[in-house]
């Protein structure tokens, strides 16, 4: 057999899956695309913006770089606990870069990272709320519940929740 014959085994279905950061919000599960997730990190400071739209909770620093926080329990138009007050360590965010920015998403917890098959990926549900629709790219149904599918885009666009 030649050097050319020798082909590399491929993992089945690899080139079919999509893989997603899973994180909580309430207790709804969301997935973001993984290429986009930079960090996973404790916030243990948020110097808040006066007059800042109400889900830009403040601004931090992370290793030398100021990075914008976004509640995403706001984003999402929930009730948000007040960050406030907060001890140390206690918040949990998700690191994205967008447009040259970089931004912190304030989550309720971080998952695992899961890889799904491209054949489970669904459109939005059609009577899904316009805010979250405005956010979200599809859902994948999972065994006992549903993986409701990110826009970043979407997300980090705070003029968005306004045309909504």
């Amino acid at each position: 057999m030649t050097q050319s014959e020798v082909r590399t085994p491929v993992a089945p279905g690899f080139g079919d899956s999509l893989d997603y950061v899973t994180i909580r919000v309430g207790e709804q599960l969301l997935g973001l695309p993984i290429g986009r997730v930079q960090d996973v990190f404790m916030v243990d400071r948020i110097t808040v913006v006066p007059h800042a739209p109400e889900e830009v909770v403040g601004l931090l620093n992370l290793r030398g770089r100021i990075v914008t926080a976004i509640c995403l329990q706001r984003r999402l138009g929930r009730p948000a606990a007040r960050l406030d007050g907060r001890r140390r360590g206690e918040l949990t965010a998700i690191g994205i870069d967008h447009d040259g920015e970089a931004y912190a998403l304030i989550v309720d917890s971080v998952g695992e990272v899961i890889r799904l098959d491209r054949s489970t990926f669904e459109p939005l549900p059609v009577h899904l709320d316009r805010l979250w629709a405005a956010l979200a790219t599809g859902v994948h149904r999972l065994d006992d519940e549903l993986l409701v599918v990110l826009d970043l885009d979407a997300v980090l666009d705070l003029d968005l929740r306004r045309a909504a």
